[in-house]
C-alpha cells in the first residue's frame, strides 16, 4: 500500500512539473507573439491586439467550414445551399427524398422557374424513358448514340485525385453514362472503370500536344483509338473562369499527373487564355473538320456564352461552308459554374448565366436552320431534378453536371478546391486525404445520383403529362416575376421560326 502511495505522489509531482514546465513554454511563447505581433507593421489588428487578434484568422478559416451548419438557412447560402446538397446526398446514398411539412423554397422569388403540372398526368403504366440522341450521324465515320439524360462534366485528372477519378469512371459505368476527362488529359484511372468517355481537348491540348504545344495529330489518333472514347470536345471557355485558361498549381502535378499532361513535375500548369490556333470562326470550323478527320468521331465545343456576335456569325460560316464543318454538338456552360481555382472578378462579373444563355442559343439555332443537325448540351450548376428538368424544356438535349457529382463523392462545399487540401479526398492529392475516398463504394453513390436525378426529372415529366424527360418543352415553365406572379416561358424566349435551311451534304 505505502509503495502504491509514493508511486501515485511521483507521479503527481511528475505531472505537476510538466504541466508548469509546458505553462511556461506556452506562457514564453505568448509573450514572443506578443513583441511579434506588437512590433510588426504589416496587420493592423495584431499590432492594435498582439496575439489575441490572431483569433481573428483562426474564426475566419473554420467558418468556411462551419457556417453551413450553424449559421445558413437551408436555402440561402452560395454556390448551393444545404436543401440542394442534401438532396444530392440523400440521392447519392440511395436513400428516401422525400420530405415533409411542405417546401422550404420560396415560390415568389423573381426568376425561379414552377413547372405546370397537367390535369391528366401520364400514368406509370404509360411512361417512356428518355430515349435516345445520337451525335455525329452525318459527319463522321463513328457517331455516337446514347440514352443518357445527364453525364459527368469535364473534371481533369490533377484538379481531382485519382480515387476521385476512379470512382466517377465505375460509377459512369454503372449508370450507362459518360465521362468527360477535363482538359488534364486521358489516364488510366479515366479507362479502368469500362464507362463512355468525352476527350476535353484544352487551350494546353494536354494528352494531345507537341512538345511546342500545338495540336499532335499522332496522340489524337491514339486517344482515338480507345473505343471507350466516344466524342471530343473543344474547350474555348469554362464557367469559371471565361477567358482564362486552366489553372493547376505545382503542389498539385505530381510525377502521374505530369505524365498524362506532357508537361514538368511541380510546376504550375497554365492554360493559353485561349487557342493560338482558333483566333476566328474560320479557325474553329477548320480545328473542327480537323480533329473529326482524324479521329472519325464527333466533334463539338464548349464555351460560357458572351458576346452573341460569336454566334451569329459561326452560324452563318456553317451555312456558307455546309453542314459538314457544323459542330456535332456545342456544350454552353455556366457563368456561375466551375469548381477549381479562378480568379474572383472572373467568377462575379463575366458571361452569361446558363438561365439567361440556353434559350438564347437555341433560339438561333432554330432560326439558321441548324437546330436537327448540332446537338446541345446545357452544364452549370444543374444539380436537381427541377433544374435539369428546366434545362430540357428550354431546348437542351442532354445535361452535365460536375459538381452535383462531386456532391456524390462526399463533396461538403469545403471551398477548399483550389489549396490542395480538400478534407474530402475529391481535389486533393495529399495521400492521407485521399484515404477517406473509397473508389468502389463512393462510385455506387455515382451510379445511384444519377439514376435518381434521371427518376425525379421523369416524375416532373409526368405530372406536367409528358411520357418523358425530353418531350417538355417551354410551355411547361413559368419564371417567377417580380412581385411574385409569373409567366409563361414562352413569353420571355418564343420559339422561332427558322428562317434559313441547309440540307445535309452526305457524311465528310
Amino acid at each position: 500500500m505505502d509503495q502504491l502511495q509514493e508511486l501515485a505522489q511521483t507521479v503527481i509531482q511528475w505531472g505537476a512539473l510538466l504541466f508548469l514546465f509546458a505553462l511556461g513554454v506556452g506562457l514564453l511563447w505568448v509573450f514572443v507573439l506578443y513583441l511579434v505581433d506588437k512590433t510588426q507593421k504589416i496587420h493592423t489588428i495584431r499590432r492594435n491586439y498582439p496575439v489575441i487578434g490572431r483569433l481573428r484568422y483562426l474564426f475566419e478559416h473554420f467558418g468556411e467550414f462551419f457556417r453551413q451548419y450553424f449559421f445558413a438557412m437551408d436555402r440561402e447560402e452560395l454556390p448551393f445551399n444545404r436543401a440542394e446538397r442534401s438532396w444530392a446526398y440523400r440521392a447519392a446514398k440511395n436513400v428516401d427524398t422525400t420530405i415533409a411539412f411542405g417546401s422550404t423554397r420560396p415560390l415568389d422569388q423573381p426568376g425561379d422557374v414552377i413547372f405546370l403540372n397537367s390535369a391528366f398526368p401520364v400514368l406509370s403504366s404509360d411512361s417512356a424513358d428518355a430515349g435516345t440522341i445520337s451525335f455525329g450521324d452525318d459527319s463522321c465515320l463513328h457517331p455516337y448514340t446514347t440514352t443518357s439524360l445527364i453525364n459527368i462534366s469535364g473534371m481533369s485528372f490533377g484538379a481531382i485525385s485519382k480515387p476521385a477519378v476512379r470512382a466517377l469512371s465505375k460509377g459512369a459505368a454503372a449508370a450507362g453514362i459518360w465521362m468527360n476527362t477535363g482538359e488534364g488529359g486521358l489516364s488510366a484511372y479515366h479507362l479502368e472503370g469500362g464507362c463512355d468517355l468525352v476527350f476535353q481537348i484544352g487551350t494546353a491540348k494536354y494528352g494531345v500536344r507537341t512538345p511546342e504545344g500545338q495540336l499532335d495529330p499522332v496522340k489524337l489518333a491514339e486517344i482515338a483509338a480507345h473505343p471507350q472514347v466516344k466524342m471530343f470536345e473543344i474547350k474555348i471557355s469554362q464557367g469559371a473562369k471565361p477567358g482564362k485558361g486552366g489553372i493547376l498549381p505545382g503542389g498539385k502535378v505530381t510525377p502521374s499527373i505530369a505524365k498524362v499532361r506532357g508537361i514538368a513535375v511541380g510546376e504550375d500548369s497554365i492554360s493559353p487564355n485561349g487557342h493560338e490556333d482558333i483566333r476566328s470562326v474560320s479557325d474553329l470550323l477548320d480545328m473542327i473538320v480537323n480533329v473529326r478527320k482524324v479521329t472519325g468521331k464527333p466533334v463539338g465545343f464548349k464555351m460560357v456564352v458572351g458576346q452573341l456576335d460569336f454566334f451569329h456569325d459561326l452560324f452563318t460560316e456553317i451555312n456558307s461552308r455546309g453542314a459538314f464543318s457544323a459542330p456535332d454538338f456545342i456544350t454552353l456552360d455556366s457563368a456561375d459554374g466551375g469548381t477549381g481555382a479562378a480568379p474572383q472578378p472572373l467568377m462575379d462579373y463575366v458571361g452569361l448565366s446558363l438561365r439567361e444563355s440556353l434559350p438564347m442559343i437555341v433560339d438561333m439555332l432554330i432560326e439558321f436552320g441548324l437546330r436537327e443537325r448540332i446537338k446541345v448540351i446545357a452544364s452549370g450548376k444543374l444539380i436537381t431534378p427541377g433544374k435539369v428538368a428546366w434545362a430540357l424544356a428550354c431546348g437542351a438535349d442532354i445535361v452535365t453536371s460536375a459538381r452535383g457529382f462531386m456532391f456524390a463523392l462526399g463533396c461538403i462545399q469545403a471551398l477548399q478546391c483550389n489549396k490542395n487540401t480538400c478534407p474530402t479526398g475529391i481535389t486533393t492529392h495529399q495521400k492521407e486525404l485521399q484515404r477517406g475516398l473509397v473508389p468502389a463504394e463512393k462510385s455506387l453513390r455515382v451510379a445511384s445520383f444519377a439514376n435518381q436525378i434521371v427518376y425525379d426529372v421523369g416524375t416532373i415529366a409526368h405530372s406536367c403529362g409528358v411520357s418523358q424527360p425530353r418531350d417538355l418543352q417551354r410551355h411547361h415553365v413559368r419564371i417567377i416575376q417580380p412581385g411574385g406572379l409569373s409567366v409563361s416561358l414562352v413569353q420571355q424566349y418564343p420559339e422561332p421560326v427558322a428562317r434559313q435551311k441547309i440540307k445535309l451534304p452526305p457524311s465528310a
